[in-house]
C-alpha cells in the first residue's frame, strides 16, 4: 500500500520553524492500529488523517505518537494548507471530527487560513492539584481548567518563558494536559504547552489550546481580536478572534515535504488478524 504524506509546518511562513505535522490524505480510514503506527513513525507532535465526505467537507482525525487526539489545531491547519494548495479554486472547507464536531475553515488574503473553533473557555479553580504546582519551577499566579489542560497564569512574560517543567510530576494529571500563559510584552499573551500524558514534552505550537486562551484573555484584556506567541523552542504565531461561541483562530504554513508512505502487505496484513 502506497500513501501519499505531506510534513506541514504550522502557525509559521518559514521552514522549521512553528509546529510541525504530518498530513496523510485518504480514500477511506484505515485500521487505528495502522494510523497509530504511521503517527508512532512519524513521530511529530501529530499525524492527521482526513477522509472526503463530500464536495468541500472532510472528516479528520489526528493521531500523536502515542494515542489519538480528540482536538489538533496546527494539523487541522496543515490539513487545509494541504487541501487549499491542491485545490485553487477552493477557499471554504469544513472538518468534521466525532469529539469537537464541525471546523470551518477559510483562506483568507495574504496566505492566512481561519479556522473556526468551539469556544472552550477555563474556569478559576480555587485549589490548584499538587501535581501542577510540584510540576513547575515557578509557581502561577492563578490557576484554571477546561476540558483539555489547567492553565497556569503568571503575571509577567519572563515568567512563561523561565518556566521549567517537572515532567515527572505533570504526568500525574493525565489525561489533561499543562498551559502556561501571561501577558505579553510585543503579543496580547504569550503561553507554552506541556503534555507528557498524550503526546511528548513540549508542544511546539498548540492551536486547539486557543479555543480556551483567547477567551480567557479577551475577557482579561477587554479586546475580541488578540495576537498570540507560543513561545517555544520553535515559536509560533497565532492571531485570535473571540465572537459568541466561536474562537476562530488564524495562521500561516508552509511545506517542507511530500514523499510517499510505502506500507508492505504483510506488514498490513498483521493488523487485520
Amino acid at each position: 500500500m502506497k500513501l501519499v504524506i505531506h510534513q506541514i509546518d504550522a502557525f509559521t511562513d518559514e521552514v522549521f520553524k512553528g509546529n510541525y505535522a504530518a498530513i496523510v490524505p485518504l480514500q477511506k480510514w484505515l485500521p487505528d492500529a495502522v494510523m497509530q503506527s504511521i503517527a508512532t513513525e512519524n513521530n511529530v507532535s501529530e499525524t492527521a488523517f482526513f477522509v472526503r465526505g463530500g464536495q468541500a467537507v472532510f472528516e479528520i482525525r489526528w493521531f500523536s505518537p502515542i494515542k489519538e487526539i480528540d482536538f489538533c489545531g496546527h494539523a487541522t491547519l496543515a490539513s487545509a494548507y494541504v487541501i487549499f494548495n491542491e485545490n485553487k479554486d477552493v477557499a471554504a472547507i469544513e472538518f468534521s471530527a466525532k469529539a469537537v464536531g464541525s471546523l470551518s475553515v477559510v483562506k483568507l488574503a495574504g496566505g492566512l487560513i481561519e479556522m473556526s473553533f468551539p469556544r472552550r473557555s477555563p474556569e478559576r479553580l480555587e485549589t490548584a492539584p499538587a501535581s501542577l504546582l510540584e510540576g513547575l519551577s515557578i509557581q502561577p499566579h492563578e490557576v484554571l481548567k477546561n476540558q483539555q489542560a489547567y492553565f497556569a497564569v503568571y503575571e509577567k512574560e519572563q515568567d512563561v518563558r523561565d518556566v521549567v517543567p517537572r515532567l515527572q510530576k505533570l504526568v500525574e494529571l493525565g489525561p489533561l494536559d499543562v498551559v502556561v500563559t501571561a501577558p505579553g510584552l510585543q503579543h496580547d499573551f504569550v503561553s507554552r504547552y506541556f503534555w507528557p500524558a498524550n503526546g511528548g514534552e513540549e508542544d511546539p505550537v498548540t492551536g486547539s489550546i486557543h479555543a480556551g486562551l483567547a477567551p480567557f484573555w479577551a475577557d482579561r484584556l477587554g479586546k475580541a481580536n488578540l495576537v498570540a506567541l507560543q513561545a517555544s523552542r520553535r515559536g509560533g504565531l497565532l492571531r485570535c478572534r473571540v465572537a459568541d461561541d466561536r474562537v476562530y483562530v488564524s495562521g500561516s504554513a508552509v511545506q517542507y515535504m511530500k514523499g510517499t508512505i510505502d506500507i508492505p502487505a504483510a506488514s498490513l496484513g498483521r493488523f487485520n488478524h
